[in-house]
């Protein structure tokens, strides 16, 4: 079998959500960036654990990582810079017209993710999946597609417990191969 890929998000994932009260986790640092096509540089807060966890995954060479994120290209200059990530290739989304992330009632990104990936296993983490999404990756893996979902919360973004999941489950594929 393949190495399989995981699909990384950043909003939500690597930048948390303010909170009702408006505060980012103590872990997180500000930077400000300015994503192309923009004038005016915006605010991002970053966890510098998250370069280095990711970066040991990827010394692991167990995941082939693609950002999947509506940053795009900028994904890998803008943000995987700041957190010393190497360049990740990502997938060419669309800009849709659409307002709000669950057009038809699952994560826009999904009809795109599944062509792009076909029959090749995946991770893919991202917060905001709902249950039709994860009733997608339930199917692939009735149709012998290796599929994980992983949803951290998006006012905390990833954690190490996100990255523990992913390793027991390849490392349950690899013993089931």
């Amino acid at each position: 079998m393949r190495k399989p890929y995981l699909l990384l998000d950043i909003d939500g994932v690597l930048i948390p959500f303010p909170s009702a009260d408006g505060t980012i986790p103590p872990s997180h640092t500000r930077h400000s960036v300015t994503p192309a096509g923009r004038s005016a540089p915006v605010d991002v807060w970053l966890d510098p654990a998250h370069g280095r966890m990711l970066n040991a995954l990827v010394a692991e060479e167990i995941v082939d990582i693609h950002w999947c994120t509506s940053w795009r290209a900028d994904a890998s200059v803008l943000i995987g810079a700041l957190l010393g990530l190497p360049c990740f290739p990502h997938l060419e989304l669309p800009h849709p017209d659409i307002t709000t992330s669950h057009p038809n009632g699952y994560l826009w990104k999904r009809d795109y993710v599944a062509e792009w990936l076909g029959a090749a296993p995946a991770i893919w983490i991202d917060d905001d999946f709902t249950d039709l999404d994860h009733d997608w990756a339930g199917r692939r893996e009735q149709h012998g597609v290796p599929t994980l979902l992983v949803q951290p919360g998006p006012y905390r973004g990833l954690e190490a417990d996100h990255l523990a999941a992913v390793r027991e489950w390849i490392a349950f594929l690899t013993l089931a191969a």
